[in-house]
């Protein structure tokens, strides 16, 4: 039972981690979506799927500049890279 317990809470933790980054910025100071889309495409990248993550991040699935597949968040208001997968 003890063994179960702790792979139910491994399994558990396991999903918090893979859910992406937690950004904590009010929807006013996010840069509106279509100026971040641009900025985006204009380094390169081409867009398939943007979406604002469970953590309130932005996220975009798609290509960088060299054709290379693509998982990024982002925070919503600076558009800093929070995490790439």
């Amino acid at each position: 039972m003890k063994s179960f317990v702790v792979s139910a809470l491994l399994i558990a933790a396991s999903g918090v981690a893979l859910a992406g980054p937690i950004c904590n910025v009010p929807k006013e100071k996010w840069m509106p979506e279509a100026t971040f889309k641009k900025g985006l495409e204009e380094k390169g990248y081409q867009i398939k799927t943007f979406k604002v993550s469970k953590g309130e991040c932005y996220e975009i699935y798609g290509f960088d500049k060299a054709g290379k597949k693509v998982e990024i968040y982002f925070d919503p208001a600076t558009a800093a890279v929070l995490e790439t997968k």
